[in-house]
């Protein structure tokens, strides 16, 4: 016998799962079961290359089991069973990169006393640890599949855990919990009874229990009976399936706890045929925007379980979605490679994609308050479509959200459209890095002031994902940032803004010459109201800070010069074009343009270029001021 030290993490959990979490313990069923019916299904799918891998064990079950005496409940599957280093690598680790982040949420959760938000545990695959829920011994008898040793593995829920060599007769997994005093209910048969048909009627593998009056084990096949339909649920008639059983199946396919916010249940005839089951979650999964995690859809082929996560059947800017496609016409032997070059599978994908966003259409038609839910947890990612999927624009332009300068909460582009003023052509955006910036920027002045509304756009993906928006429902989308910015109202005719453009021409060249080759070029303005000065950007250039966040990450990227517009009609600038033009006043000019350009680069969320330059202006200007003050 070898004795082994938890990892720290595991016993973090332990601590928490035991103590603070997990105010319904019946859970722990759901999650052992659900943890066998995956180890069958990667038997299953293995025994089709490998001939041999089954033997002469071909049918596949889960066998719960009480014993009264020994006080002892065992969940006994045949599935694909785990070596000693699958058993040290699953039980003795939480294997995830973020688990340290993971054991900060449980922490934040039992602290606000969140007993039943449990859903973190299955997003990590820790749902094993519940059984300390009701145990306060688990032991672990396992054979791999293909080999001939198997291992047994116990713990208390302590330090640690021990293996030692062991026997069983074939492959797949015992679990055997010691029920602690306060939890032997769930030795009652009836007990178990319950809870299987609510928590895992639809597992796809027979469930069984001791038949009543079963004495024995000289004939399994008579002792046992199924206690679960074990019909794949997506391949029955959606009449005949009710939202709780539904629900149950979500949870036991995602391992999530909160119900799904919506779902799609769909059967493709025709060509190609397949049958599909889509899940929105409840809750945004830990992993959506790390590397290394995973996406996709469960993939069967005739009810055979191929692979979990079959990202080839759903693109990347969809990963929240979870759920089930099964297909009639792949072969049961695919490969990753194979997906990756068929036609077929590609067609599929297609189907896929176009009932996801019709299921995200009728959520948000049927329930505005769970898609504002839903826009809050995923809108980010679904907005990376409109980049990387330009073909389905038109339909997600429908479902975008953003904040507005006029409204409360999230609106969309159509119910912009419906409080667009009389004369108003175009909808209007702003982008940057935050909406309190957004808010106060300098560059909607002249928007607000006509009374237009302007949308604000804060994620990282809206630069790209406006390439493929530029128009909807007819109206053009124009960013208020840009320097082809025409508001189309201006009284002033072509004659009078030359004569003024002429009048203000020795103070923008002024500007041109100090500020040198940081602009682009020094312009008048008209979309400013009330500030200075602002800095736009030209036609095809980048946002100020999507060029910090790349190159934060280490992208190559070229600096945009952007173009200084400057407001004649703002008393400072009128003053500066008078001091412009006295012999002796360069300098002084000088200063002023240099403090002016660091306020359009803060206005933007830009850093100044040169912080104690601009330190020592501003305090020159504040003692002119006080002596100003002071003598006045």
């Amino acid at each position: 016998m070898t004795e082994y030290k938890f990892e720290a993490e595991v016993n973090q959990v332990l601590s928490l799962v035991i103590n603070s979490l997990y105010s319904n313990k019946e859970i722990f069923l759901r999650e052992l079961i659900s943890n066998a019916s995956d180890a069958i299904d990667k038997a299953r799918f293995r025994a089709i290359s490998e001939k041999d891998l089954l033997g002469d064990d071909t049918e596949f079950r889960i066998r719960i089991s009480a014993d009264e005496e020994a006080k002892t409940v065992t969940i006994d599957d045949n599935g694909v069973g785990m070596t000693k280093e699958e058993l040290v690598e699953n039980l003795g680790t939480i294997a995830h990169s973020g688990s340290r982040a993971f054991i900060e949420q449980l922490q934040a959760a039992a602290a606000a006393e969140e007993g039943s938000d449990v859903s973190l545990i299955g997003q990590f695959g820790v749902g094993f640890y519940s059984s300390f829920l009701v145990a306060d011994r688990v032991e672990v008898i396992t054979r791999a599949a293909g080999a001939d040793q198997a291992w047994h593995w116990a713990s208390e829920a302590k330090d640690g855990y021990t293996i030692e060599e062991s026997d069983r007769e074939g492959r797949g997994t015992s679990i055997v919990l010691h029920l602690k005093e306060d939890q032997q209910e769930y030795l009652r048969s009836w007990r178990i009874k319950n809870l299987v048909q609510r928590y895992a009627d639809y597992v796809s593998h027979r469930i069984e229990m001791p038949a009543e009056g079963g004495e024995g084990e000289e004939d399994a096949a008579e002792e046992f009976s199924q206690i679960n339909t074990a019909s794949a649920l997506w391949r029955r008639s959606a009449s005949e399936i009710t939202d709780e059983q539904y629900d149950e199946f979500y949870k036991h396919l995602t391992h999530d706890w909160e119900t799904p916010l919506t779902r799609s249940h769909f059967r493709i005839e025709g060509m190609q045929q397949f049958t599909g089951l889509l899940f929105v979650p409840g809750q945004a999964p830990f992993d959506m925007f790390t590397p290394e995690g995973k996406h996709g859809v469960r993939l069967y082929v005739k009810r055979v379980f191929i692979m979990e996560d079959c990202k080839e059947l759903l693109p990347q800017w969809l990963r929240f979605i979870k759920g089930v496609v099964d297909s009639d016409d792949l072969p049961l032997n695919v490969s990753r490679e194979l997906l990756q070059d068929s036609r077929l599978v590609r067609t599929i994908e297609k189907q896929v994609v176009k009932k996801a966003i019709a299921m995200l259409e009728k959520l948000a038609k049927d329930s505005s308050e769970d898609y504002l839910k839903f826009w809050d947890m995923f809108g980010r990612v679904l907005k990376e479509g409109l980049h990387f999927a330009p073909e389905h624009s038109k339909k997600l332009a429908g479902l975008v959200r953003y904040k507005s300068s006029t409204q409360e909460g999230w609106t969309s582009l159509a119910e912009y459209i419906e409080r667009m003023p009389e004369g108003q052509q175009d909808i209007y955006y702003a982008m940057g890095p935050s909406l309190s910036l957004l808010e106060n920027s300098p560059h909607l002045e002249g928007l607000k002031k006509r009374g237009y509304e302007v949308l604000y756009m804060t994620d990282g993906i809206d630069e790209w994902a406006m390439q493929n928006l530029s128009e909807f429902d007819e109206k053009k989308l124009v960013s208020a940032l840009s320097e082809n910015l025409d508001l189309g109202d201006s009284e002033e005719d072509e004659e009078s803004k030359k004569a003024r453009e002429e009048e203000f021409q020795g103070l923008t060249q002024r500007f041109s010459t100090v500020l040198d080759e940081r602009v682009q070029e020094v312009r008048l303005s008209e979309r400013l109201a009330d500030s200075p000065v602002c800095l736009v950007i030209p036609e095809g250039g980048m946002h100020a800070h999507i060029e910090r966040m790349l190159r934060a990450n280490d992208q190559d990227v070229p600096k945009t010069k952007r173009i200084l517009e400057v407001n004649p009609e703002h008393q400072l600038i009128k003053h500066l074009h008078e001091l412009n033009t006295r012999e002796d006043s360069g300098q002084n000019v000088g200063e002023w343009i240099e403090l002016l350009y660091d306020q359009a680069l803060i206005a933007e969320g830009s850093p100044v270029e040169d912080p104690a330059s601009f330190a020592k202006r501003v305090t020159t200007l504040m003692e002119k001021a006080a002596f100003s003050q002071m003598m006045g």
